[in-house]
């Protein structure tokens, strides 16, 4: 800022100057006035996570304005910013902003509020332009380390939850063409075990005991505790299960 008539002001060293000067102080203030993209903090977020329609924020933009002496002027908070969701059609992963989050606020070049509302083509809804009014929040600039993420490495994908993973649908099918392992210190199947008859089947082994509740069959027949043998006619060990 450079000081002039006895005033501190926006004028820099020999603007003003001529008409050149003159008017490349006149751009340079008109340029100031457009509002083109800067980072913000998220104060409210409409959605929490849940199955719902993308929804808005609202955000602090962390860059202050400065007067004529260089004192700092925050913004005002920036209200029902749409914000970015990845989706197509009906196809989507429904990662909400959270309180905290620093992003990026980009600003439309005319009045989006026709089309926010209607989300329809329309008119600007008045003649404001690049105005921080119009701004869509994109997530995801700034932020600490996660806790909960989908990570993509050289070394494979990783999914790191600290709680409960669901993966719901009609029908799930896991294809390895090594291995498939499952560690953990229980293992629960709510439903039939099928051995299937695909390119992989095989014979199962089992390294350690197996307690069964119900009856153990082989072939149809009873081979538990209950099962009893055909007469070999020796005294030692029966023939095969009836």
């Amino acid at each position: 800022m450079a000081e002039q008539f006895g005033y501190t002001g926006q004028a820099q060293a020999g603007e003003g100057v001529g008409e050149y000067g003159a008017l490349m102080f006149l751009i340079s203030q008109s340029l100031a006035r457009l509002s083109t993209a800067t980072l913000v903090r998220v104060l409210t977020v409409t959605n929490d996570g849940g199955l719902s329609p993308v929804g808005f924020v609202d955000v602090q933009p962390l860059v202050n304005q400065l007067d004529g002496a260089g004192n700092a002027v925050p913004h005002a908070v920036l209200h029902n910013l749409p914000y970015f969701r990845l989706q197509g059609g009906t196809d989507a992963v429904i990662l909400d902003p959270k309180v905290g989050d620093i992003g990026m606020a980009a600003f439309g070049s005319r009045d989006l509020s026709a089309v926010k509302a209607s989300k329809q083509q329309a008119n600007p809804g008045s003649w404001r332009t690049h105005d921080m009014a119009d701004g869509l929040y994109f997530g995801g600039m700034l932020n600490g380390t996660p806790v909960q993420y989908v990570q993509f490495t050289e070394a494979g994908i990783n999914i790191v939850s600290p709680s409960k993973v669901t993966v719901q649908a009609p029908d799930i099918e896991l294809n390895a063409d090594t291995q498939c392992a499952l560690n953990s210190p229980v293992i629960v199947l709510n439903g039939t075990v099928q051995q299937g008859s695909g390119s992989f089947g095989g014979t199962s082994t089992w390294k350690g005991n197996m307690d069964t509740l119900g009856t153990l069959r082989n072939n149809g027949k009873d081979v538990g505790s209950t099962h009893r043998h055909e007469n070999s006619g020796g005294t030692g060990n029966g023939g095969v299960p009836i």
